[in-house]
Order: C-alpha cells, then structure tokens, then sequence
C-alpha cells in the first residue's frame, strides 16, 4: 500500500551507491528516508558510467527493499567511458554512448539484456541521447540534419539495442524513458517523444529547476509543473511521474517547491534522486509533511486544467515564456497538438514550428475562439499572413517603459516603474484597440492590443527582454493580461504567485519564495458569482465583493475575494458556483 493516496513516492539509487552498500548500511538509511517521506518503490540501477552492479549484490538489494513492501524495479544510465584509445577522438559531452560506436553499441545491447534478466520494469535516466560529433557520426549523417539524423539513430537504438533486446530476454518486461528537464533541445539531441512514446511502455519527466539565478540551465520554477502537464499530453496516461534533486537548492523552499510543483500536476510518483543523498540530508525531513499536505489537497482535486499553450513537437522559441507568466498567475496547459476546441489559446514563437499554424489559427478565430499571441510569434510569421488578421506592426524598435497606463481604468495610471524593455509595436487607431500602454517621457506604445476577425478575437501580448521582467510589471496592468488569459472563471490578481486550477473548483495558490519575498495579498476574482468560496482544509468561507468595471459602450462585474500567502506556502479553495 501506498503511503500516500494519490502517488507513489520513489527513489532512484544509482550504481555506483549500490555497489557500495551492503545489507547494514541500505537499513540504516532505509529507516530514514522511510520515517521522513515514506517509501514505495525503488529503481535499482544496473549500470552507469562503466560501473555494472553485479547479479548477486543486486539479489540482495532487491530482497531488502522487498522484504519492506517496497516495489523494485531497474535503472539504466546510458554515460560510458572510453572503451579503447581508439575512442578518444569521441567528444562526448557527460560521456553519453556514440551511437555509430560498435562497441560501444553492443555494450549497451547486453547491459538492456542483464537488466531485463532482473526486473520487469526499468527506466531509462535522461542521459539516453547524443550529442556526438565524432568523424563516424558525421559520416553517418551525410546531408541530413544534427536534428534528423539524431532523431533516426536514437529511434534505432531504442529499437535494436533496448527494447528487442530486452524483450527477448524477458517478454514480460516495460521499459520507461525519462525525458530532461530542457524540452527546448530535445530534438537537437534525438529525443523525439512523438515517436518513442508510440515505442515504450511509458515516460517519465524530469521536473529539477534547482536556484535558478544560479544554474546553469536557467529553468523558470514553474517549468516544474508545466513540463509535466506537457508530457502527460504527450502520452496521456503514461507518464509515469516526476523525478528531481537536492542539487543547488538553496534556500530549502527551491527543493521542497519542486516537490510541490510536481505533486500539483498530479504525477502517479514521485521519484528523489538519489538514494546515496538523501541519508540526513536536511532537505528531505520536510517533505513528507508538506506532501501529506498535498495529498489531502488531490484528494478534492479534479485534473488540472488551463489555457492551453501550443507547443508543437520539435519546437524552441521564446523558450519558457510560458513558464514565466505562470509564476504571475496564469495557468496554463502545454500540449503538443494544435487545441481546435479550446476557447482560449496562447501562442509563442514555438508554435511557428507548424507550417500550418497561419491556416489554423484563422480557422480559429472564424471559429469564435480567443487567442493570444506574443510579439515573438507575429515577428516569425509571414507578414501575409499576419496582415490579413491584425493592422498590428512590428517596428523592429525597442521600447523601454517606466509608465503604464490601463486604458479603461479613468485611474490607470502607473508612473515612476521600474524600467522594463518590450518590442515596439504600431497599429491601425480603432482597427486594433489597445488595452495596456506602457512608455516613457513623452513617448509611448502599446503592449496588450486587441483584434477581432470573424467570431473569435485576437489579442497581442508584448513581451518583456528578459522574459522574467513580467514580475517588474504592476500588478494591475498584469491583471490585464491575467484576465485575458484566465480560465473564463476566473484569475488571480498578485505578484509571484502561480495559481492550479482544477477542473471541478479546486484551486490552489503558491507564493514564490526568493530573497526578497513578502507575504502576498491575492485577490481571487471570479467572473460570474460563486454560490461559495471557501477554504479546502477547514470548509471556511471566503468572503467576497461585487465590482462593477464600466467600458465604452458597456458594463461588466466580478465577485473578488482577498487571502494572504506567505512566501513558501501553499493554499487550497474550492469555488462553489451559483447556478
């Protein structure tokens, strides 16, 4: 039985720390992650770096853990060295495999046939791709792509040198692979999931953002829930649960919130990598309490829902920008295929990477849909096909505002701002209508622009450089743009704070904590009035107010109510809506 009700908790132990451990030790350490977060299962690595955990050392780890109740499966890290001097002229960024190496080749045919030997289920860690260059690679790509020949050769080993392989030895066996945290680069490296979902048995996600000031990768923490909700798109059903670390996670909230993230999703696991780090590590006593927390939560949770945010399969541009307006309070939901049945959509420069994405969006919008595109998309597409949709420009300028004006608030002014850098745009006066101008001095452009074309309406979204200025911006001229982009229930106005939404009233808010956080007061606003608003843990109300907001020509009403959430924190509602 699970310790939780919701997911599984998982740790993954690699093979150099199994080796290293005997019966005593794996006991003593065993006690501790058990006490803390609870343990339900187990992925046992048999290989990584030239290290192969031998038959009879992992018999007898698989009969510790099973002894215990807890579940075992296998792990396989694809990092070799150099197997001759030969192989020296292979640079091989973290020593992933050459692929176009024979040797090397069959080494990982037969380390897929020892493990399948053991268990019924591995997982394969996200080293499995190739970034090799080597004179054989070259020669074997010929006039395709890095990308195209990537893609083929990782299609190819998976088929001929793990899953065959594997399967002959043990017909039985189900093999995951777990795709990295940078799904900007995926098809750089020949991960493809359009085609390896259709090959294994299930994927996994890497959900580690870390201190994101001070990482190399530079993942926007909320990357840790919507990568997630993007590979559970990629293969509804079948991705099998989110896995981080404790590496650069300082202060402690940076670690425990990509747990949180992660729970949010609503993974089947969760996995902690790794076994050899968590033993009196000061960040894992915490956690079971919080997801205990969480697991009350999802136990109301219906599935997470959002505007959708168009991500096409191979795609990069404007790399999580979507990320950064969900930790100002959008949610959101990135899915792989065009949403044709969505009301609302978002659309970034990523979106570009379907030729057909002009065609479908005026389909769209004859449709009586709602999109939003950014500064970045309208940039990338073929100005014919831009112009027959918006009087909208690109000037090619810069624009650097420290003054914002809300053009529907008599009151919207917003002066001496910090200054934050946008792509300047122009338009047609009344055949595009701006809802958010932002200039300085006696200058100044618009950065929230609204279109309408058949049915549907098209409005234009002026990004900030970098993307992470969206937190410079006030919080009522984000509220704008948070309600352009909400459910059509409702949205959230405040600063640093990523709302979750479920698809039966639960929501749930996190306040970010970073070195100069505060607590935050959120206002919830509903766009049609709630029979109840209440907190999930105590059933308590909330209470809210009617606002009436007058335009030109017509009147429209929220029901907002008022919570304060401290930095590290999360809080639960359920909307109860008046019918």
């Amino acid at each position: 039985m699970s310790h939780y009700r919701n997911f599984k908790t998982v740790v993954y132990c690699t093979a150099q720390t199994l080796s290293a451990r005997n019966e005593q030790q794996l006991a003593r350490e065993w006690e501790y992650v058990e006490k803390y977060v609870g343990l339900d299962k187990v992925y046992l690595e048999t290989f990584r770096h030239g290290v192969l955990v031998d038959e009879k050392q992992m018999r007898m780890i698989q009969n510790f853990f099973q002894s215990r109740g807890v579940e075992t499966a296998g792990g396989i890290t694809t990092v070799i060295p150099n197997l001759s001097e030969e192989d020296e002229k292979r640079q091989r960024i973290f020593d992933t495999f050459c692929y176009s190496n024979e040797a090397m080749r069959n080494r990982l045919k037969q380390i897929a046939e020892y493990t399948a030997s053991l268990f019924d289920e591995f997982i394969l860690d996200d080293f499995f791709f190739t970034s090799c260059t080597c004179e054989d690679c070259i020669r074997e790509k010929g006039d395709r792509s890095w990308a195209d020949f990537r893609a083929d050769k990782m299609e190819e080993v998976s088929k001929n040198l793990i899953i065959e392989p594997a399967r002959r030895v043990n017909p039985n066996v189900r093999i995951t692979i777990k795709y990295p945290d940078w799904r900007e680069s995926y098809h750089e490296t020949g991960y493809c999931p359009e085609r390896q979902r259709n090959l294994f048995h299930s994927i996994y996600t890497g959900t580690e953002t870390r201190n994101t000031a001070h990482t190399d990768q530079h993942l926007p923490r909320y990357l840790s829930y919507s990568l997630m909700r993007y590979m559970e798109n990629v293969a509804p059903g079948r991705n099998g649960g989110g896995w981080f670390d404790t590496y650069s996670c300082w202060p402690i909230d940076c670690y425990l919130e990509q747990a949180y993230l992660t729970a949010f999703s609503r993974p089947k696991e969760i996995t902690l990598f790794q076994w050899g780090d968590l033993y009196e590590n000061k960040l894992i006593a915490p956690l079971g309490v919080q997801l205990a927390k969480i697991d009350r939560i999802l136990d109301a949770a219906g599935s997470p829902t959002g505007v959708p945010v168009y991500l096409p399969f191979d795609s990069c541009g404007e790399n999580h920008l979507e990320d950064h307006l969900g930790m100002q309070g959008i949610a959101l939901e990135p899915v792989p295929e065009f949403p044709a049945s969505s009301p609302a959509l978002f659309l970034t420069r990523a979106a570009l990477e379907d030729g057909q994405i002009a065609q479908k969006l005026e389909a769209y919008l004859l449709g009586g849909g709602t999109a939003v595109v950014t500064t970045g998309f309208i940039a990338g597409l073929p100005s014919q096909d831009w112009q027959r949709l918006s009087s909208i420009r690109p000037t090619g300028r810069k624009l650097i505002a420290d003054r914002y004006q809300v053009t529907d608030d008599p009151a919207g002014y917003y002066e001496n701002q910090p200054p934050v850098v946008f792509d300047e745009l122009q338009f047609g006066n009344n055949a595009s209508w701006s809802y958010l101008n932002a200039g300085s001095g006696d200058s100044h452009s618009s950065i929230l622009l609204l279109d309408t074309y058949g049915r549907g309406k098209l409005f234009t979204l002026a990004v900030p450089e970098p993307f992470a200025a969206f937190s410079r911006i006030p919080v009522p001229v984000m509220d704008m743009a948070r309600r352009v982009l909400s459910s059509g229930s409702l949205y959230i106005s405040g600063k640093n704070v990523s709302l979750f939404l479920y698809d039966n009233g639960i929501l749930v808010l996190y306040c970010y904590a970073s070195k100069d956080s505060v607590p935050e007061t959120v206002e919830i606003r509903m766009l049609a009035k709630p029979e109840r608003l209440e907190r999930l843990e105590d059933g308590s109300p909330l209470e809210w107010t009617e606002v009436s907001r007058h335009h030109e020509g017509w009147t429209d009403r929220e029901w907002t109510a008022k919570t304060l959430i401290a930095p590290g924190d999360f809080c639960a509602y359920r909307v109860i809506w008046d019918r």
